[in-house]
């Protein structure tokens, strides 16, 4: 069987439901500079970056924030997202000048784990941005 095209686009990330949705998404558009493309006051809305990458948001009315780091009994993160900078420490003043929230937890010197205002871990660390 020949493999059909298949590409990714990007995460989609649980928040609650009603206006922590439109809000978790006007989060990520103002750290990463993508744009709310399309949003349902219902619950869901999409970040687009222009370059094909996206971020989907959508509520659930029985979210649970995700502990960091994972704790036994407690919510554990499905995954987390990375993002590359040349420059961690401005880029970690801009993410909690946007909402964001530095962990307790730092596993590492080189990388910076926040908490996104859902409780989304996110790591941001010097890469090619």
């Amino acid at each position: 069987m020949e493999r059909p095209g298949i590409r990714f686009r990007g995460p989609v990330l649980d928040a609650p439901s009603g206006s922590a949705v439109l809000e978790l998404a006007a989060f990520y558009e103002r750290l990463l500079g993508w744009r709310i493309t399309q949003s349902d006051p219902g619950g869901w809305a999409l970040l687009e970056s222009g370059t094909g990458q996206k971020i989907e948001i959508q509520g659930l009315p029985d979210y649970r924030r995700p502990t960091w780091p994972n704790t036994a009994g407690e919510q554990q993160m499905m995954l987390h997202l990375d993002f590359a900078t040349d420059d961690v420490e401005a880029a970690v003043a801009w993410a909690v000048d946007a909402g964001a929230s530095l962990a307790e937890v730092q596993p590492t010197a080189h990388v910076r784990v926040l908490l996104d205002p859902a409780g989304h871990p996110f790591c941001l660390f010097v890469g090619a941005a």
